[in-house]
């Protein structure tokens, strides 16, 4: 019996979908049109699709057993792993409300006062006005009690207080509610009581604890955090256990980190998948780039609604814990990705001043662009590729036509209000994404201190390669990437991924305990490796790391953490490795300076259950000289006929010069005047200024 594994990321207009015969690596992939409405309708109908199913509700029934109905007998799937988008969007939606939080007597203003920076764009403070707090201040709560830094207790948890409180919100209909007390990352005794006091008397409420989510120093960055975790764990509570009565069967999420975790577990822990679906991508480009010998490259997935980029460095995608979606700022381990609204259904609008602007409203997936004939009203970058004729008159292989008169008609009666050609405002549109994306690919390099030119680009996801060109130009990228399929990467990266769970313990030392540290350790690793055989993993792995600081300093740098005994030489290793990476963000360092001691502030660890990730193989088929399919009239610089090539017929060594076009099921590549493509032995092209 054929054994497949399979991976599903949903994004805001198409579903991907990839499966991998588990005997012989054949890997298949396929589309369908997201459903926003509802996205398990649209994650069925993707697995039933892959599988040959007749629709999207012939899969269920049958897949408990591991083999679907309407499903040759001989197929049986292993494992399902997700990619949704279902937190994200309800962030960046703003969709929070109702929620409830409860503090520490006297630190009710923490959401109030929240930090003091600005952020970039808005001049000075005198013009920025704070958004709204994530919680109302009549909405928050207080409970006396106090840890002190160390975790000692100073003054007792008030338990009638806990009481009044949990009623008060039981009143008012409030259900999901985010605990953070003072120091509870030290001591989160206090916050366990507030949790089981809100279980009595208010049964009917969603709650999360800071103790559980980060246990980090920084209370306003924890309580933000935890209120984020407790205002989407209804919706991904709900949505995770629609799929899985739909599904019939164990699944797992990705998460922000990079790793994956059962479904099961994950709606204890929902904030971990706020940016799951670009992770996946992420991690997926940087496996095909290795394997195609770049270990070290800029990932850019373009999608319907738009566009993730990424740094990997040395194979292995850079992690943050300063980062945020919409407005919210999570401290949760993730992948660095910028999003910018910069994708195929993002809108092109005239502002008050009479200027082109795209994005970053998107038409989505419904009703989508104008070419779509569903409906839709505005123009969009994909309605300029299609007038242009750098995308073909239908996506994936002619399953949905596109309407190019509609397309057309748009840019024409935009065209007519900017006073410009219909050729030129559909340039002008495709421009300002590329200029969108640029901008996206600098704030990741260059504000990091990384030089842009030095990375070579892989460009996936259904809208990824079609400005793979401009960019080049725009920035000076050595080359560009674009791998076979490259619409379902972040579903293929999906099969690639270890579980992953990561744990935090603030312990602030100058001089630190080599005892107390491994105690720490130690505790750290038991909770990884109870969740790691929870998920049914013998085989542990734990990774260490610890944030660090001169004293003095705001901000801390992580560096990795040997394995094995804490020793004098585990210590020096951690230092030197930590004054060399200050040394490479910042340009300076104290290493020899004792006026400048070194804090201990954090210490890490995470727990990986590996898995057997699916191999790449070389291509053995195309021609090396293929000819074009047929032509088309394509704008790059004027109306031309150009060569359509059909990416299947091209083989290892294949080099296709602009002007031209490359098509295949779930992309495109517009090849421009002066530009060459070459096919590697993996299947990748490989795009380059033409040096004729």
């Amino acid at each position: 019996m054929r054994s497949v594994r399979i991976g599903v990321d949903t994004g805001g207009t198409f579903t991907d979908v990839v499966a991998v015969d588990e005997q012989t690596g054949e890997i298949t992939t396929t589309k369908t049109p997201s459903t926003p409405a509802n996205p398990a309708d649209g994650f069925m109908a993707g697995i039933a699709k892959v599988l040959g199913a007749d629709g999207p509700e012939t899969a269920p029934s049958g897949i408990t057993s591991g083999v679907p109905s309407g499903v040759p007998s001989g197929v049986r799937v292993s494992a399902v792993v997700h990619g949704t988008t279902v937190a994200t969007n309800q962030l960046l939606e703003d969709r929070v409300a109702d929620l409830g939080f409860v503090t520490t007597e006297g630190f009710e203003f923490i959401l109030e006062i929240a930090r003091q920076s600005v952020p970039d764009g808005y001049g000075n403070s005198y013009f920025w006005v704070k958004p709204p707090r994530i919680v109302p201040v009549h909405r928050v709560r207080t409970v006396g009690g106090r840890m002190d830094h160390t975790g000692a207790e100073v003054r007792p948890f008030d338990e009638a207080q806990a009481v009044e409180v949990a009623r008060w919100f039981r009143e008012r209909g409030i259900t999901a509610i985010g605990v953070c007390f003072l120091h509870s990352y030290a001591n989160p005794d206090h916050e366990l009581r507030m949790r089981e006091v809100l279980a009595r008397e208010h049964p009917g409420a969603v709650v999360s604890i800071s103790g559980d989510v980060l246990r980090e120093y920084r209370e306003y960055e924890r309580s933000v955090t935890t209120l984020v975790d407790a205002a989407v764990k209804p919706t991904m509570r709900r949505y995770i256990a629609n799929l899985s009565e739909r599904l019939g069967m164990p699944f797992s999420v990705m998460k922000s980190n990079g790793g994956v975790l059962s479904a099961a577990e994950v709606v204890h822990q929902p904030i971990t998948t706020v940016l799951s679906g670009p992770a996946a991508g992420a991690l997926g480009a940087a496996l095909i780039a290795s394997t195609a010998g770049h270990p070290s490259v800029i990932t850019l997935d373009g999608g319907g609604t738009s566009t993730d980029v990424a740094v990997v460095v040395d194979g292995e995608p850079s992690l943050t814990t300063e980062g945020g979606i919409g407005r919210y700022p999570c401290k949760i381990p993730m992948i660095d990705i910028v999003t910018v609204g910069a994708g195929g259904g993002s809108v092109a609008w005239v502002s008050p001043e009479g200027t082109l602007k795209v994005g970053p409203k998107s038409a989505g997936a419904d009703p989508g662009p104008l070419c779509y004939g569903r409906g839709g009203t505005e123009v969009t970058v994909t309605d300029a590729h299609v007038f242009l004729g750098r995308v073909p008159p239908h996506l994936l292989g002619g399953e949905i036509p596109l309407d190019a008169d509609a397309a057309r008609q748009g840019v024409e009666a935009l065209a007519g209000k900017l006073g410009l050609t219909p050729e030129r405002t559909a340039t002008g549109i495709l421009e300002i994404s590329a200029f969108n994306q640029s901008n996206a690919i600098r704030q990741i390099t260059v504000k990091r201190g990384l030089d842009v030119r030095d990375f070579p680009m892989v460009a996936f996801g259904g809208s990824g390669p079609l400005l793979v060109c401009r960019l080049i130009d725009i920035l000076g990228l050595p080359a560009v990437l674009v791998p076979p399929d490259p619409g379902n990467v972040s579903a293929f990266g999906l099969l690639t991924v270890d579980v992953k769970n990561d744990y935090v313990r603030t312990f602030v030392t100058r001089d630190l305990s080599l005892a107390a540290a491994a105690e720490i350790f130690g505790e750290l690793e038991s909770q990884a490796a109870d969740a790691l055989d929870r998920e049914g993993f013998t085989d542990h792995v734990f990774a260490r790391s610890a944030d660090l600081r001169y004293y003095g300093q705001a901000y801390e740098v992580r560096v990795p953490a040997p394995a094995g005994p804490l020793d004098e030489a585990w210590r020096d290793e951690v230092l030197d490795r930590f004054h060399r990476e200050h040394d490479k963000l910042y340009g300076y360092g104290y290493r020899d300076d004792p006026r400048h001691g070194v804090e201990w502030v954090n210490l890490r660890v995470s727990g990986i259950g590996p898995i057997t990730r699916p191999a790449i193989r070389r291509r053995p088929y195309g021609t090396a000289d293929p000819g074009p399919a047929r032509t088309r009239e394509v704008f790059y610089d004027e109306w031309a006929p150009a060569p359509i090539h059909r990416r299947a017929d091209l083989g290892p060594g294949a080099v296709v010069r602009g002007p031209a076009v490359i098509e295949e099921y779930g992309s495109t590549l517009p090849v421009h005047p002066g530009f060459t493509a070459t096919m590697d032995e993996f299947g990748n092209l490989e795009v380059r200024r033409d040096d004729r």
